[in-house]
C-alpha cells in the first residue's frame, strides 16, 4: 500500500528537521544523545522483533494451537494487521517524535489519564518482553548446553543463565546508545542471513521433507479445546507475540537523527521485513519435520529438528545462531523499554522518579532506567522456577500490555480529526481507514489472549494475562490517586521548574 506524499510539495526535496528545536517544542529539554541514523533505527526494531526470537521459541506453542496451517496463514493474515498498526502508529510517531512515545501521544491526544494508562500498559509490555525473549535465549542455550556437554538445564540453572544474560545486557545498555545502534545494526545482517542458513540447510540436508498439503493444511489441536475456531485463534499467539516491541524506533527517537521521518520509517520497515522472513523461517522449520509427535513434545522443538536432520553437531552449530539472535534481540529490547522508564520517570509517573530518570553526563544513557528494567524483568520471570507455564504467562503479558497500548494512540488520533496536526511522514487519505482497521485488530486480539490456552482449566495451565493485566490497571489506578498532583507532560519547554528538573537528572 503506498503512503500519500508528505504536506511538502512534490517538486521540493523533504526538509531536514530541527529535531532538537522539535523535542524542545514538545516540552523537553534535549539531554540523550542523538547519534542513532536511520538504519540503526530501523534495526534496533527490526532485532526487537526478532523472527529468531520469537518463531523459534514459540513454535512449540504453535505445532499444539491448529498447527502448521494456523502457524503458516496465522503469519500472513497477524502480519497484515501488524502492518496496518504499524503505519497507523508511525503517522503519530513522527507528529510526537520522543523517547515516552506512545504514553506522550496519547498524553497529547486525549489527555492525562489517557497517557498514564497507556503509560503503564506499554511498560508492562516493555518489561514482559525483556523477560520473555532473555528467558527463551535461557532455554535454547541450556539445550545447547545439553547437545555439546550433557548439561542438563534443570530450572534452576535455567534462572541463573538468565540471570547472567540480563547482567550481559544490562552492561552493554551501559556503553551508551552508539554501542547499542553498532550491535543493532550487526543484528540485522544476522537474523536475515540466519534465516537463509537455516532455511537453506533444511531445504537441501534432509532426506525427507513433509508435503506442502501438510505444511499449508494440517491442523492439530492438543489444547484440549474441542471448538477449532477457538483454538486457531489462540494459535495466533505465536505471530502476534513476535510481532511486539516495534515502538522501539519510537522510543529511540531522542537519539535518532531526522526522527520525524527515521522512527516513522523505521517501525514500518521493521514490520514488512520480518513478515517476509519469518513466513520463510517458519515454512522452512515445518517442511523439515521428521516426527511430528516428537518435535512437538521436545522441550525445544527447534533443537529437535535440527538433530533429526543435521545429527548433534549440526544441530549444535544452528542453535548458536538462533541463541546469538535471540541476545541481539533482548539487548535492544532493554534498550527500548530502560528508554520508556527514563521517559515516563521526566514526567514524574513512577515512584522513585528522580532516581529513575538520572542521565550518565559521560554515556548520556539513562543507567538507573536501564538496571530497573532488567531487575523488574528478573523478577516477572521467577515464577519459571516453579511452573512449567509460568514462561507461557510472561510472553502474555507482553502481548496483552504492549498490544493495547499501540492502539490507543491511534484511536485517539482518528478521535481527534482535524485536530492532529501529522508531521512529515503521513498517510494522506489512508490515515482513516488503515487506522481502524488497526484498532479493530487490536481490541480483537486483545480479548483473544486474555482466552484459557488449555482445558481443562488449572493453575498449571490457567492464562495469568487476564491477571496481570487487572493488577496492572489496579495498580496504575491507586499510584494514579498518589502521583497525579506531580505526574505531567510539559506543555512547553523553558519553565524554572522542568528546567532544574531535568538538570537534577544529570549526573
Amino acid at each position: 500500500m503506498s503512503v500519500s506524499p508528505p504536506v511538502w510539495s512534490k517538486s521540493e526535496p523533504a526538509p531536514q528537521q530541527d529535531e532538537e528545536e522539535r523535542l524542545r517544542e514538545l516540552g523537553y529539554q534535549p539531554v540523550l544523545a542523538r547519534r542513532m541514523g536511520g538504519f540503526g533505527n530501523f534495526a534496533i526494531s527490526f532485532s526487537v522483533i526478532s523472527i529468531l526470537s520469537g518463531c523459534m521459541t514459540l513454535y512449540g506453542f504453535g505445532l499444539i494451537t491448529g498447527g502448521p496451517a494456523v502457524m503458516l496463514w496465522g503469519w500472513v493474515g497477524v502480519g497484515l494487521f501488524v502492518l496496518c498498526i504499524g503505519m497507523a502508529l508511525a503517522e503519530v510517531t513522527s507528529a510526537y517524535p520522543t523517547s515516552g512515545a506512545l504514553y506522550y501521544m496519547a498524553d497529547r491526544l486525549g489527555g492525562r489519564k489517557w497517557g498514564w494508562y497507556t503509560g503503564w500498559l506499554n511498560l508492562l509490555g516493555l518489561l514482559g518482553a525483556i523477560a520473555g525473549i532473555d528467558y527463551g535465549a535461557a532455554l535454547f542455550t541450556g539445550a545447547f548446553l545439553n547437545l555439546q556437554w550433557g548439561f542438563e538445564p534443570t530450572p534452576g540453572w535455567t534462572m541463573v543463565i538468565f540471570m547472567c544474560i540480563l547482567l550481559l545486557h544490562a552492561t552493554l545498555n551501559l556503553f551508551g546508545v552508539r554501542l547499542v545502534s553498532v550491535l543493532n545494526s550487526i543484528s540485522v545482517w544476522w537474523h536475515l542471513g540466519g534465516v537463509a542458513l537455516i532455511v537453506g540447510i533444511l531445504a537441501v540436508v534432509p532426506k525427507n521433507h513433509q508435503s506442502p498439503e501438510f505444511v499449508f493444511t494440517q491442523f492439530v489441536n492438543e489444547t484440549g479445546w474441542e471448538n477449532p475456531i477457538y483454538v486457531a485463534a489462540i494459535g495466533l499467539l505465536l505471530a502476534q507475540y513476535t510481532f511486539c516491541g516495534y515502538d522501539a524506533s519510537a522510543h529511540l527517537s531522542e537519539e535518532t537523527s531526522n526522527a520525524s521521518v527515521s522512527a516513522a520509517r523505521g517501525i514500518v520497515r521493521a514490520i514488512w521485513v520480518s513478515w517476509i522472513a519469518g513466513f520463510a523461517l517458519l515454512a522452512g522449520l515445518t517442511f523439515a519435520i521428521q516426527d511430528y509427535a516428537a518435535t512437538s513434545g521436545a522441550a525445544v522443538p527447534p533443537a529437535q529438528i535440527f538433530i533429526d536432520v543435521l545429527g548433534t553437531n549440526g544441530a549444535s552449530a544452528l542453535l548458536l545462531v538462533v541463541i546469538m539472535a535471540q541476545l541481539f534481540c533482548g539487548n535492544a529490547e532493554v534498550a527500548a523499554a530502560s528508554r520508556m522508564v527514563f521517559a515516563f520517570s521526566r514526567d514524574n509517573a513512577l515512584p522513585g522518579s528522580a532516581l529513575w530518570r538520572r542521565v550518565s553526563s559521560r554515556t548520556q544513557t539513562p543507567v538507573p532506567a536501564v538496571w530497573l528494567s532488567v531487575g523488574f524483568a528478573c523478577v516477572l520471570a521467577l515464577p519459571s522456577l516453579y511452573s512449567p507455564t509460568a514462561y507461557g504467562a510472561v510472553t502474555a503479558i507482553n502481548v496483552i500490555g504492549i498490544t493495547p497500548a499501540y492502539a490507543i494512540p491511534i484511536y485517539l488520533k482518528l478521535r481527534a480529526g482535524d485536530r492532529f496536526q501529522p508531521g512529515p511522514w503521513t498517510l494522506g487519505r489512508w490515515s482513516k481507514p488503515i487506522g481502524w482497521i488497526a484498532v479493530v485488530w487490536v481490541a480483537i486480539i486483545t480479548v483473544v489472549f486474555l482466552l484459557p490456552q488449555k482445558n481443562p482449566v488449572t493453575s498449571d495451565t490457567m492464562n495469568y494475562a487476564v491477571v496481570a493485566l487487572a493488577v496492572v490497571l489496579a495498580l496504575a489506578t491507586a499510584w494514579w490517586y498518589a502521583a497525579r498532583g506531580s505526574y505531567s507532560t510539559p506543555q512547553s519547554y523553558g519553565s524554572a521548574r522542568e528546567q532544574s528538573e531535568i538538570s537534577e537528572g544529570i549526573v
